[in-house]
C-alpha cells in the first residue's frame, strides 16, 4: 500500500476551465476535451475506448500534418503550471500519403526538458480499427516517483521524469480527441470512458462538478456543418461517466468491421480469471477492474495481466503502406512533425538487422530495420507549444513510413 505522498495541504477540488481552456486551444490544432481534477491524491488512470475507423480524403495536402488522436492524458503534479510534466497514451491516426495513413496506439512521456515516444505493437490487432475494445493505463510505481504504462492491462513502458504526487487538487487527468487538419478526417463517435486511482489504490470517477470542458470547433447544426465542427455529449450524474464525441466528414468511408478470433487461454493468469477478462473486453471494459476476479491487483503488482495480449501474429501486417517510402518523404513527415527545416534533417535509410528477427512479442515490431531521423536544431517536440528543445531522434518504419519511436530534448538520454 502506498503510504507516502506529497507534503501539501488537502485541497478541495474544481473543475479546472482556465488550465484546460489554455492548454488546449490553438488555431491550427483543435480539440473536444474534457479536463478533471479529482482533488485528492492520484496514483493511476484508466480510459476505454474502442478501435473505430478514422479515415481520410484521398487528397494531396503536401507535407501539412493531418492526423486525429484520441488520447488519456494524466499528469501527476501541476503545482507549478498546469502543463507539468505528464503521461499521454493513446490511439493516433495519421494521413502518410495520398491514399495512405498509419493508425496505432501509443505513448509518450512529457517533461519540461523533453519528451519521448514509442509505438504500441503489443496485444491484439493494435492497428486494426476494427471496433475492438482498448484500454489505455498508467499506475505511479510503489517506489519512487514513475509510472508504468500499461495497454490491454499488459505494461509496455515506464516514465523517467515525472514529479512527486502531492496531496491536495495538485493533479489533472484529461481524456479527448485532438484533431489537426480537420477537413480531411471524419471520426466517428468514440465513447471515452474514464476513471483515476486514489492513494488507497481505489478506483474512483471523477465528481460532474470537477470536470471542465475545451471544444474548439463548433458544435455540429444547421448552421454549424461537417468537416469543421464537433459532436459531444458528457454522459453523468454525480460522475463523469462517458465522453463521446466525434468529426464527421461528408461522404465518409465506411469500414467493415473486423471478426475477433478466438484464442486458447488459461483459466487463469497471474492470478486474473482470463475468460472473465476477454469477456469483459468484448462487451464492457469500463468495469473489468471491479467485475474481473485478480485484475485490480494484477495491475498493481504484476502489471502483465492479459493472456491474450501476449499472443502476437508474426507475418507482416496488413496496414496500408505506399508504394515507395522514400528518403524525401521521410524528411517532409519530420520536418513538419518536429518543426524543423527540412535542410536541417539528417536522414539514414534502413540496415536490416544482422541478428534473427525478433518477434513482436519482444520487442516493437520494428527490427526489420527502419528509417533514422536526427536534428540538432531546436525544436517543440510533437507538442506544439511555445517551449523549445535542443535537437530530435526519430525512427520511421520501412515499410509504412509510421512514426515508431522519438525523443526531443534531454529525454533522448533517458534509458
Amino acid at each position: 500500500m502506498l503510504t507516502v505522498l506529497g507534503g501539501a495541504a488537502p485541497a478541495s477540488a474544481s473543475a479546472p476551465n482556465q488550465a484546460c481552456s489554455l492548454l488546449y486551444s490553438a488555431r491550427i490544432t483543435f480539440w473536444a476535451m474534457t479536463c478533471s481534477e479529482p482533488g485528492e491524491p492520484m496514483i493511476g488512470g484508466f480510459a476505454t475506448w474502442r478501435n473505430v475507423p478514422i479515415t481520410f480524403d484521398h487528397a494531396d495536402t503536401g507535407s501539412a500534418t493531418v492526423q486525429a488522436s484520441n488520447y488519456l492524458r494524466v499528469t501527476p503534479n501541476t503545482s507549478s503550471s498546469p502543463d507539468g510534466p505528464n503521461i499521454e497514451l493513446g490511439l493516433y491516426a495519421q494521413k502518410t500519403g495520398r491514399t495512405t495513413n498509419s493508425y496505432g496506439p501509443r505513448w509518450t512521456e512529457l517533461t519540461n526538458s523533453g519528451g519521448r515516444t514509442k509505438a504500441i505493437t503489443a496485444g491484439v490487432d493494435p492497428n486494426k480499427p476494427n471496433k475492438r475494445n482498448h484500454t489505455y493505463m498508467t499506475v505511479r510505481q510503489d517506489h519512487g516517483n514513475q509510472w508504468d504504462v500499461l495497454y490491454d492491462f499488459n505494461k509496455v513502458g515506464s516514465t523517467t521524469g515525472q514529479l512527486k504526487v502531492l496531496g491536495g487538487a495538485t493533479n489533472r487527468i484529461d481524456a479527448g480527441l485532438e484533431v489537426t487538419g480537420p477537413q480531411y478526417i471524419d471520426v466517428p463517435p468514440i465513447s471515452n470512458r474514464m476513471q483515476y486511482m486514489t492513494g488507497n489504490k481505489v478506483w474512483e470517477r471523477v465528481a460532474t462538478r470537477n470536470v471542465a470542458k475545451s471544444v474548439t470547433l463548433p458544435a455540429c447544426s444547421s448552421s454549424s456543418r461537417p468537416p469543421n465542427c464537433f459532436t459531444t455529449k458528457l454522459t453523468d450524474g454525480t460522475n463523469f461517466t462517458q465522453w463521446t464525441l466525434s468529426k464527421p466528414r461528408q461522404h465518409a468511408v465506411a469500414l467493415a468491421t473486423a471478426a475477433v478470433a478466438d484464442a486458447s487461454l488459461p483459466a487463469t493468469f497471474n492470478g486474473v480469471d482470463q475468460q472473465a477478462l476477454q469477456s469483459c473486453m468484448d462487451n464492457d471494459p469500463d468495469t473489468c477492474l471491479t467485475s474481473v476476479p485478480g485484475l485490480s491487483e494484477c495491475v498493481t503488482t504484476a502489471r502483465i495481466c492479459n493472456a491474450a495480449a501476449l499472443q502476437h501474429d508474426d507475418a507482416a501486417d496488413d496496414t496500408p503502406t505506399d508504394v515507395d517510402v522514400t528518403a524525401a518523404g521521410i524528411r517532409d513527415q519530420a520536418a513538419a512533425a518536429f518543426d524543423v527545416p527540412a535542410a536541417d534533417l539528417t536522414v539514414a535509410p534502413p540496415v536490416p538487422p544482422a541478428g534473427p528477427r525478433i518477434s513482436r512479442s519482444e520487442g516493437d515490431g520494428s527490427s526489420d530495420g527502419a528509417w533514422a531521423v536526427t536534428s540538432t536544431h531546436s525544436t517543440p517536440g510533437l507538442h506544439h507549444t511555445d517551449q523549445r528543445f535542443d535537437g530530435f531522434t526519430a525512427r520511421y518504419s520501412a515499410r509504412t513510413g509510421t512514426l515508431l519511436e522519438a525523443c526531443w530534448g534531454d529525454l533522448c538520454d533517458a534509458s
